[in-house]
């Protein structure tokens, strides 16, 4: 598995992600950039596929509001993508929901909150305990109702 950050976009999100990557690369962290695309599903399926793969370990995707890169994402099985919009969503995504993608919406987070929501989602990690067993009931229904 890469330790490269995935990161992809649409139309909306082509400034902010350009913000991301910089600050990626200022921290020394490897990065593959999925592009960007007017329609954000096929950035969203490409960046959460290669997660399922285990070609990388975290993704980030930008949008208008990260509400329709985190539906397109979620529809990856074994894939949990996340909005982020605070400090306590991005260190909860983790560390309490194991997400390995993190959405963001470029029409309502700015560049220098987005940094900061980047630095606090790379930071954490999942912790088990009980959101262990809410996450495996999660992973349980995604096998049910894909073998239906």
């Amino acid at each position: 598995m890469s330790e490269a950050i995935a990161i992809g976009c649409d139309e909306a999100g082509l400034e902010l992600k350009a913000k991301l990557v910089e600050e990626l690369e200022r921290a020394e962290r490897k990065v593959v950039d999925y592009g960007c695309t007017a329609d954000y599903p096929e950035v969203a399926l490409a960046v959460a596929g290669a997660i399922a793969r285990g070609e990388h370990e975290r993704g980030i995707l930008i949008c208008g509001t990260g509400i329709g890169m985190a539906i397109a994402a979620n529809k990856v099985p074994g894939v949990y993508a996340a909005q982020v919009h605070d400090s306590y969503s991005a260190e909860r995504s983790r560390k309490s929901n194991n997400a390995q993608i993190m959405t963001l919406g470029a029409l309502i987070v700015g560049p220098a909150l987005a940094v900061s929501l980047l630095h606090t989602w790379l930071a954490s990690e999942f912790q088990g305990g009980a959101s262990a067993r809410k996450v495996a009931k999660i992973a349980e229904a995604e096998r049910r109702t894909s073998d239906a």
